[in-house]
């Protein structure tokens, strides 16, 4: 009885620090996601090679759940939610979705949505 207990508290603990070792990368912020009408998720968004990476907070594994393209990525609205996120809609190449940050990692990603050089979304044959 008590191994098991030691077995999941060094589980748990190993859980908490793969997740806090996830939020110190670099690129990395707290954002929630909601892909159309559903509900509003905690995880991790990570910038990476023109995609938005987005992780859950809570599951076992650490890869990502959504990878959202920058090519063809339209905001589509702002708006203001409680706890001061900001929420933003998104359309485009992926199917409807809803991102929300803080002010500051609002910022980081428009930046980084339109920093893409000219060539980037050029298809060639």
């Amino acid at each position: 009885m008590v191994a098991t207990m030691v077995i999941c508290v060094l589980l748990a603990a190993a859980l908490l620090v793969a997740r806090h070792l996830l939020l110190a990368r670099r690129g990395s912020v707290p954002c929630r996601i909601r892909v159309g009408d559903g509900a509003w998720r905690s995880g991790v968004a990570r910038y990476a090679d023109g995609e938005l990476h987005w992780i859950p907070l809570l599951g076992v594994r650490l890869r990502p759940r959504h990878a959202i393209a920058r090519r063809g990525l339209v905001v589509s609205r702002r708006r203001e939610l409680d706890g001061g996120l900001v929420a933003i809609d998104c359309s485009g190449s992926t199917r409807d979705l809803s991102l929300a940050m803080s002010d500051d990692a609002l910022t980081g990603f428009l930046a980084w949505l339109e920093s893409a050089p000219p060539s980037a979304y050029l298809d060639v044959a």
